[in-house]
């Protein structure tokens, strides 16, 4: 069995047709055709019986499809960690982020940066956690930022900031010298704007509620903070957020709850990697706008 005879029959049992099969594997119908019949030959059984113009899995073919699954898939990441490396250019800082983190921070660093490194370039991504972690263990990625700790033994994980989780409202809503001062949770009884249960924030600011008794009404939820701010703008009510989306958000006005909640900006890279003095120097101006973040 060789490597082409698995690539050609995956293809089939994707597509389930030569024509397509051809497509996904970017060669001619008549190189798809003589692999599969190589292969067949090889089995010493057919894989498909062909009917209506399509070919359909013998039993025989899907339980091989099955055993061969995991295999495919590690191709597929073999050829991803390739790809990886063969397009990498020492002259790019390749950095992938949270939407609210890269939304918050991202762009006065690199601008910061810029000011260092005139002739590099930075490539810029947005991701879930999960999917940085992958990014950044296939060699996708040099950095990666993000306010959950994903906990991977592949990563080396720091703390680039730390700063406290704030109520956002619509501008106006209180006065300046009330702006300067905490605000105790027991005041965010009512209505507000919910973040999802799946976030580990939302979870966080849900718990640190009931714990002190407040009792809130959330007829609207968003899935990031961004969204959470954004609504806040519009006067859709009071959420809280984390401080990096509050502070490159103009049209709200925040103030630090009490007791304070804290919250981390982790730098995230692979284990052992050693960055480049342009990545450190990256690292450095997003860790600096982190830090100067502050409440309005």
């Amino acid at each position: 069995m060789r490597l082409r005879h698995v690539e050609v029959f995956h293809a089939i049992m994707q597509v389930g047709t030569i024509k397509g099969a051809s497509r996904t594997l970017g060669t001619s119908q008549s190189r798809v055709i003589s692999v599969l019949q190589h292969f067949e030959i090889q089995l010493g059984w057919s894989l498909f019986e062909r009917k209506t113009g399509k070919l359909h899995p013998t039993p025989e073919a899907r339980r091989l499809y099955q055993a061969m699954e995991p295999m495919v898939s590690q191709i597929s990441v073999v050829r991803r960690v390739a790809a990886a490396f063969s397009g990498r250019s020492a002259s790019t800082v390749r950095v992938v982020a949270t939407p609210s983190v890269a939304g918050a921070l991202l762009a006065p660093a690199i601008s910061r940066w810029n000011a260092r490194y005139p002739a590099l370039r930075c490539a810029v991504a947005t991701q879930h956690t999960s999917d940085i972690v992958t990014r950044l263990l296939l060699g996708e990625a040099d950095i990666g930022l993000s306010l959950q700790n994903p906990r991977h033994s592949g990563l080396a994980v720091t703390v680039l900031a730390s700063q406290p989780m704030v109520a956002a409202a619509p501008t106006r809503t209180w006065t300046q010298a009330q702006c300067a001062l905490p605000l105790p949770l027991a005041e965010l009884r009512g209505t507000m704007i919910g973040l999802a249960a799946s976030d580990p924030l939302g979870a966080m600011v849900q718990n640190a509620l009931e714990a002190h008794n407040v009792i809130v009404n959330c007829v609207t939820v968003a899935q990031t903070h961004q969204l959470a701010a954004s609504l806040v703008a519009a006067g859709h009510g009071t959420a809280i957020i984390d401080p990096f989306t509050a502070a490159s958000t103009a049209a709200v006005q925040t103030r630090v709850c009490h007791p304070a909640l804290p919250v981390e900006l982790f730098l995230l890279a692979p284990k052992d990697a050693v960055l480049s003095d342009a990545a450190a120097s990256l690292v450095e101006a997003i860790a600096h706008c982190a830090l100067a973040c502050r409440t309005r």
